[in-house]
């Protein structure tokens, strides 16, 4: 006979607060953010990547110095460990989001001292990481390619090393700014399903690569990270403005969901939206591709009755068409997510580190109940 213990569930931990945080503030009804205070309008209008790292991982905007040293910081630390590419290679045919989380774990061998979970140990692992990344994404789809990865330019941005390593070229100074506020808008985003992970990881006092590679795996769920990989092949299948409405129309009466439209927190427009609509819109025309914007403009047209219910377009639905805009392959729109929200989830995993208690959530029993054990040999 099962039993069902009476206890008030809260599936999906949906509005549970878990600990206290200096991270990142969400409001979903007013469709409100801020990264340590600073919001996210005033960084994605006047910052830049490097600068909003420096703000999650030291708590503070830097001066001019501090903004030199830590880029000097990140510059220094692109290179991949020869072992490193070596996997890379061994492993050229896999998802890039499994050779990117294999990449992270195995960077751990290469730390001396990688257990080390002290503030500034941590601190200088996640500089290191969130430098190298890049490297490793790019580096794995030019390898599976049959071509030679490149190496680090410490000329350029963040943003636009990651676009010279990924196509062997100097960067157009445009799509460098798009990707960097791209990255930007990714950085920190509170306690979700990856962020959680990591922090259950650093909460059991894992090491750091096996907090943020617990980050990656979680990641990798098209409930989570894929919303943009969908958006691009839901607009390719839409094909022209003139099919969108007949298109979204069929997916809302099968009940399927539309990617890029909706999200777990806002139930108003996500704040990072607006801030990539407009460079895709321009991205497209330069590319001589305006369709694009104009077919998910036309999605947004088609589901505005639906801003009602809270479902509006969020940030990875501008991003996954600036992604195809720029030639950039589906299958790693996940891992430039990724590039991005290393700062975050850095700064997470030293919150739990520096105020640690286990996360250990518990789980209501509905099976049976003190069953008679009966031996192999009488068991029909």
């Amino acid at each position: 006979m099962a039993v069902e213990q009476k206890v008030q569930l809260h599936r999906g931990l949906r509005n549970i607060y878990i600990d206290k945080t200096q991270t990142a503030f969400i409001d979903g009804k007013e469709g409100k953010l801020l990264y340590r205070g600073y919001n996210i309008h005033d960084l994605a209008e006047h910052s830049n990547f490097e600068e909003t790292a420096y703000l999650l991982l030291h708590g503070s905007l830097p001066t001019s110095r501090q903004f030199s040293q830590f880029d000097a910081q990140l510059k220094a630390n692109r290179e991949l460990p020869d072992e490193i590419l070596e996997l890379i290679k061994l492993n050229k045919h896999g998802h890039p989001m499994d050779v990117l989380r294999t990449a992270v774990s195995a960077m751990s061998s290469h730390d001396p001292v990688s257990t080390d979970i002290s503030p500034e140990a941590v601190l200088t692992k996640g500089i290191k990481l969130t430098a190298v990344l890049p490297t490793i994404v790019a580096s794995h789809a030019r390898i599976r390619e049959g071509k030679e990865a490149v190496l680090p330019n410490g000329e350029l941005t963040h943003s636009g090393n990651f676009l010279y390593m990924l196509f062997d070229r100097l960067p157009d100074s445009d799509e460098t700014m798009l990707v960097d506020k791209d990255f930007l808008l990714h950085a920190e985003h509170g306690v979700n399903a990856s962020t959680f992970a990591a922090r259950v990881a650093a909460s059991t006092k894992a090491d750091y690569y096996a907090a943020i590679t617990a980050g990656l795996s979680v990641l990798k769920g098209p409930l989570h990270g894929g919303a943009a990989e969908g958006v691009a092949k839901m607009a390719k299948e839409i094909g022209t403005e003139e099919n969108t409405a007949p298109y979204i129309n069929d997916l809302l009466d099968r009940r399927e969901r539309v990617m890029g439209i909706g999200h777990a927190v806002y139930k108003a427009v996500d704040p990072r939206s607006v801030h990539l609509m407009e460079g895709a819109r321009m991205l497209g025309e330069r590319k001589g591709q305006p369709e694009w914007f104009s077919i998910l403009q036309a999605v947004t047209e088609v589901m505005k009755p639906y801003t009602k219910k809270g479902l509006y377009p969020n940030v990875d639905f501008w991003a996954g068409a600036i992604y195809h805009l720029l030639e950039i392959p589906e299958d790693i729109f996940i891992p430039i997510f990724a590039i991005g929200r290393v700062p975050g989830w850095t700064l997470h995993v030293m919150e739990q580190y520096a105020n640690n208690v286990l996360l250990r959530p518990k789980l209501a029993y509905t099976g049976p109940m003190d069953l008679e054990y009966i031996p192999i040999n009488e068991r029909g």
